[in-house]
C-alpha cells in the first residue's frame, strides 16, 4: 500500500477538507482534525500539520496538494545500507539500544513494529529522534507509545551483563544477541503480518553482527537492513530509542533507591566520584551490581576511595 505524508498550512489543510467535503468520514484518534474516504485512497489531517495519504490512489491524490519525500541531507549523513525510496513512509520494524556508554545502570534494547497506517499517530505522539528529546519528554509519551505500537524491550541489568561479559562476551556480541532477540519477539507478536523491511540502528557491519548471533537458534535475517543515524530515517527507530531510553531510566530510578540518591549518567569524572562514594557507603558487592565493572571507572573510584581511607 502506498503512504505518502505531506506537511500543509493550516490554510492548506482548509482547502483539502473542502475539497473532499462530500467524502469526510469521522476517525476518533489522537490528533485528527478530519478524515476522508475514497474508492482508493484514505486520507487523514493531523494537528501537526501532516496530511496521509495511503492506498492506491495516494499518489495521484497526494500530487494534487504538494510533493513528499525524504530529506536528502538525513541519508547523505547516514552510513549501511541504501534504502528504499519513501522508506520513511513504509511499514518497519525497528530496534536501537541505549546505556552501552554509562558506567551505571543497564543495556537496554527496544524492538517497535511501526505500520505504515500509524506512522502519523505515532509522529502526533511526539516521537522524533530521541537526542532531540528531554528524559522527562521521552518518559511522557513512551507509555502511549507502548500502548499503539507492537514492542519488545529487553533490560540487561548489571548483575547479568557482568556475568555475561566476564566470560568474553564483547559490547557488541552483546548487543546484537539483545537486538535478535527483541526483533524476534516482535515478530512472533505482530504475525502473521510481517514488516516490509527491518531496520536495525546499525553499531556493527552486517557480516560481523550476524556472526556474533551465529549460534542463536532463530537469526532474523528477512529483509533486514542495517543504518547509522538511524532514528532519524524511520518513525519505528526513533520510537524504539525512545522506549529504551525509558527502560534505561526506570532501572536508574530503581538503582537510585538503592543509593538513596541519583546516579551520574555516562562515565566521566563525576561518576568516579560517585562510584567511590558508593563503594565506601555500601560495599564492592553493592556497587559492582549496579555497574559495568570492566569500564575503567572502576580502577579510578578505586583509586579515590583510598585516597577517603
Amino acid at each position: 500500500m502506498t503512504n505518502i505524508v505531506l506537511l500543509c498550512s493550516a490554510d492548506q489543510q482548509q482547502s483539502i477538507q473542502h475539497f473532499y467535503k462530500d467524502a469526510l468520514i469521522e476517525r476518533k484518534a489522537p490528533g485528527v482534525i478530519f478524515a476522508v474516504k475514497l474508492a482508493d485512497t484514505a486520507i487523514t489531517a493531523y494537528k501537526s500539520g501532516k496530511v496521509m495519504f495511503q492506498g492506491a490512489g495516494a499518489e495521484r491524490e497526494a500530487a494534487r496538494w504538494g510533493q513528499a519525500g525524504v530529506s536528502p541531507a538525513k541519508i547523505a549523513s547516514t552510513k549501511g545500507d541504501t534504502l528504499p525510496d519513501n522508506f520513511a513512509a513504509l511499514s518497519v520494524l525497528g530496534s536501537d539500544e541505549t546505556g552501552t556508554g554509562d558506567y551505571f545502570g543497564p543495556v537496554t534494547v527496544a524492538a517497535v513494529y511501526v505500520p505504515a497506517d500509524k506512522i502519523a499517530l505515532v509522529q502526533e505522539l511526539g516521537v522524533k529522534d530521541s537526542k532531540q528529546l528531554t528524559d522527562d519528554y521521552m518518559r511522557q509519551i513512551a507509555p502511549d507509545l507502548m500502548k499503539v505500537c507492537a514492542h519488545s524491550i529487553l533490560t540487561l541489568r548489571n548483575d547479568k551483563y557482568n556475568a555475561i561479559q566476564s566470560r568474553g562476551y564483547s559490547q557488541g556480541k552483546i548487543k546484537a544477541l539483545l537486538h535478535n532477540q527483541a526483533l524476534k519477539h516482535v515478530l512472533e507478536k505482530i504475525a502473521p503480518e510481517t514488516p516490509q523491511y527491518i531496520l536495525i540502528d546499525q553499531f556493527a557491519e552486517r557480516g560481523i553482527y550476524y556472526n556474533h548471533i551465529k549460534n542463536e537458534k532463530e537469526i532474523v535475517r528477512q529483509n533486514v537492513l542495517f543504518s547509522t543515524k538511524a532514528e532519524n530515517l524511520h518513525v519505528a527507530v526513533a520510537t524504539a530509542s525512545i522506549l529504551a531510553r525509558y527502560a534505561f531510566l526506570k532501572e536508574m530510578d530503581r538503582l537510585a533507591k538503592v543509593t538513596g540518591f541519583p546516579l551520574q549518567k555516562g562515565a566521566s569524572g563525576k561518576v568516579d566520584e560517585m562510584a567511590a562514594k558508593i563503594w565506601l557507603k555500601h560495599g564492592e558487592d553493592t556497587l559492582r551490581s549496579m555497574t559495568k565493572w570492566h569500564f575503567a571507572n572502576t580502577e579510578k573510584a578505586r583509586k579515590l576511595l583510598q585516597k577517603k581511607k
